[in-house]
């Protein structure tokens, strides 16, 4: 995962990319008939949402919290979640930070600029943890292929 997050850095991150992004992620979930929600922020900015049908607004408050996770650690949520579980530890309870507001589960993927550092999150909501973050790395390396 670390080695996703290294690989997948951008040369830049503007409003078309997102909208290429979210609309890739669109696409992708359409092609599976996944019932994600879709999220893509730069900074304090929303620049991308889509709710794609049989999701809800439970996904909405799961990529709020994924997203939290992102912006306090500068790593993905499922990185996080993992480190945590390879110390034996919960997340929840471990990191002294309220799980109604942060959520270390797999979907949420830091936006890394070449020379700038991360400077924004994609998250998709709505599959397994896996899945939701292996949806976000699909989109992300066709993205970087076209960067």
């Amino acid at each position: 995962m670390e080695e996703q997050q290294i690989r997948l850095a951008l040369p830049r991150f503007t409003y078309d990319d997102a909208w290429t992004l979210g609309t890739l992620l669109v696409g992708l979930a359409r092609e599976r008939n996944a019932p994600v929600a879709v999220d893509i922020r730069r900074g304090g900015q929303q620049l991308f949402h889509a709710a794609l049908p049989g999701s809800s607004a439970d996904n909405d408050a799961w990529i709020d919290r994924k997203r939290r996770v992102v912006e306090r650690y500068a790593e993905s949520s499922l990185l996080v979640g993992t480190r945590f579980r390879a110390k034996g530890k919960s997340f929840d309870t471990d990191s002294r930070l309220d799980p109604d507001v942060y959520a270390a589960h797999g979907g949420s993927f830091p936006i890394t600029v070449t020379g700038a550092g991360v400077i924004g999150s994609v998250t998709v909501s709505g599959l397994p943890q896996l899945e939701d973050h292996a949806l976000v790395v699909e989109a992300l390396e066709r993205l970087v292929a076209t960067a």
